[in-house]
């Protein structure tokens, strides 16, 4: 009995540790398939002579590198997405311009959605490598079945537009249309609580209002007026109509057809796609009897190496380029959001770098978190104190986002970027009435006057609220005095600014919250200036995204609750209803992002999208 029991003992253990085995082998093989695929490379993408450069606006792009979690996840997936930083983009295109092989770009527009994630400041920046590209005397064609307003605005630098006869190009205005939740909460019984300062405080309007206050309805006025004009000035001025011409169109038209947008010198050709291709194909035979259309993708353009054309640069003297992107919080933060915490080792890190000489901060954030933001302030601060630190505002800098750049030694900004907010708030919710509702009820024994405050069980007393906005009055005159201090400006003068309004790059500068008009790349050439590196430096990019390799074999690769997080494209739905309740999931989610410790934010209004 004792040997059979010995025999099946070992049985099982080695059946055990067969199929764990098996299992460990399985998944190793799976991880390094995966890898493999990863990392193989071959020599490169080939560049025929007399391609066009095809960038479809389709794809998306981002500040920042994704993670190879991310790479990962849509590995096992399957899913496959074109993705490219900004940078990348502009970088690969001024490598066209000097590169003999290219000649010429073709913007593909026909997908929908397309350049639906950008922002204005950030097709700004793309607008003028592309105008930068013409003006070496390559040629541009760009193409779509339908134009808007948004990607006409980058497209509106080619030589030649082209417009299918079907199709509809839009020309009325820009538009922002936030969505109000005080109606539905009062409904089901939630309440609502705020504190805050600065009468132009948007971010606090959907859970109490059912529309604009006028003071929120004149700063968007203003914002959109802003973008709205300098859209006309860039498009007028290379389509050579006048603004007011745009503006008459805009009010008068709105939807042109094809032949009407062509009669309006908005478009040059209408035409079918094969026709746009076949005159492609002329451009980039090598004679007359070749029929071939030579092209090659922007993805698959950006891995061709660029030293020769004098793009790539290879130094010992790095300049860091620090991408601030998504909603401050606190704590390490996920990806695509801005940990306090993270950040904050992120520069003191870059600090303690002999090798790094000048710090770029790269702002695309309507802000977050305050407690969050002085984390990350605090060590930009500090970091300034040993080597220069530039900021470079995107789409958005606002708020939390402008309280980690108002402590610079420079700021830059596009005209259309959204900056300012200068304002605090907080959001308090109870479910008092809720609950009653369905028979639910608290009672509360306590030591202490506010032993409870913390409770959704019931709303905040007067008392309470008064300490509640003492606490926000304390941060909103942090805030004044760091930009007072950071921006060389009287308080006073602060102070008539700030109230939580929004500006555009161009009225910032005017005011003096921005230093110049201008992009990326223009602020890293002024830190290298700075840091008096003439030529001879290098771009070292943070958060530094490690290998696949790296993220297996250093820690234990995780996914999260058993399933994988993929992250979708932005494409805006067709269906106009879906596109407001995608809206109201946005809302909801920001509402997750929340988790500062004192419950006190800097962020721009919620719901603040220009269409």
């Amino acid at each position: 009995m004792t040997n059979f029991l010995k025999q099946t003992f070992a049985s099982l253990i080695g059946s055990l540790l067969g199929l764990t085995i098996f299992a460990g082998v399985g998944t190793l093989g799976l991880l390094f398939l995966v890898i493999a695929a990863a990392t193989s490379k071959d020599t490169g993408p080939q560049v025929k002579d007399k391609s066009m450069l095809v960038f479809d606006l389709s794809m998306k792009i981002t500040d920042s590198q994704p993670s190879s979690s991310d790479f990962l996840q849509k590995t096992l997936a399957g899913v496959d997405e074109d993705r490219i930083t900004l940078r990348k983009v502009i970088e690969t295109v001024e490598k066209a311009e000097r590169d003999p092989r290219i000649v010429g770009i073709y913007i593909d527009a026909t997908k929908s959605g397309a350049a639906s994630g950008l922002g204005y400041a950030s097709l700004k920046e793309i607008r003028q490598a592309l105008d930068k590209f013409r003006a070496s005397g390559k040629k541009i064609v760009a193409y779509s079945t339908d134009w808007n307003e948004r990607e006409y605005y980058l497209s509106s630098v080619a030589n030649n537009i082209v417009l299918n006869p079907v199709g509809l190009m839009e020309i009325n205005g820009l538009s922002s249309q936030p969505m109000f939740l005080a109606g539905a909460l009062q409904k089901y019984g939630i309440g609502v609580q705020v504190v805050r300062v600065g009468k132009f405080k948007g971010a606090v309007e959907p859970f109490i209002l059912d529309k604009l206050s006028p003071e929120n309805r004149q700063q968007t006025q203003k914002l959109l007026d802003d973008v709205w004009g300098e859209w006309r000035t860039t498009v007028g001025a290379s389509r050579k109509i006048p603004p007011q011409k745009l503006q008459a169109i805009a009010n008068s038209q709105a939807i042109l057809e094809a032949n009407t947008a062509k009669s309006n010198g908005l478009v040059d050709q209408v035409a079918y796609q094969d026709q746009v291709v076949a005159d492609l194909k002329k451009l980039t035979a090598s004679d007359k009897d070749d029929k071939s259309f030579r092209q090659i993708n922007i993805t698959d353009y950006a891995e061709v190496p660029g030293k020769s054309m004098g793009v790539e640069r290879k130094s010992e003297n790095k300049i860091a380029v620090v991408y601030a992107e998504g909603e401050i919080v606190d704590g390490k933060g996920e990806d695509g959001q801005i940990g306090g915490d993270r950040f904050a080792k992120i520069f003191n890190k870059i600090r303690q770098d002999e090798d790094v000489k000048s710090v770029v901060l790269r702002i695309n954030s309507p802000g977050g978190s305050a407690t969050a933001s002085e984390i990350i302030q605090r060590e930009i601060k500090l970091t300034r104190q040993a080597k220069p630190v530039i900021v470079s505002m995107g789409d958005v800098a606002a708020s939390g986002g402008y309280w980690i750049a108002s402590d610079s030694n420079r700021i830059f900004a596009e005209p259309n970027t959204i900056t300012g907010s200068i304002g605090v708030f907080g959001v308090l919710f109870n479910g008092q009435k809720l609950a009653n509702n369905n028979g639910i009820t608290w009672d509360t024994v306590k030591t202490s006057q506010y032993a409870d405050n913390q409770t959704v069980a019931r709303p905040k007393s007067p008392q309470e609220l008064a300490l509640y906005q003492r606490s926000v009055n304390r941060i909103y005159n942090m805030f004044i005095n760091k930009v007072a201090q950071g921006r060389k400006l009287p308080q006073q003068k602060v102070a008539e600014i700030a109230q939580g309004r929004v500006w555009s790059g161009a009225a910032a500068k005017q005011i003096g919250l921005v230093d110049e008009i201008g992009g990326l790349n223009v602020a890293l050439e002024y830190a290298a200036k700075q840091a008096k590196l003439g030529n001879d430096w290098e771009v070292q990019e943070y958060p530094q995204v490690t290998s696949l390799e790296e993220r297996f074999f250093g820690r234990k690769l995780q996914v999260a609750q058993g399933k994988l997080g993929i992250e979708k494209t932005q494409i805006q739905p067709a269906n106009p209803l879906l596109a407001e309740f995608e809206k109201l999931q946005q809302e909801i989610s920001i509402l997750n992002k929340m988790n500062d410790p004192q419950g006190i934010y800097a962020r721009l209004p919620f719901n603040l999208k220009i269409d």
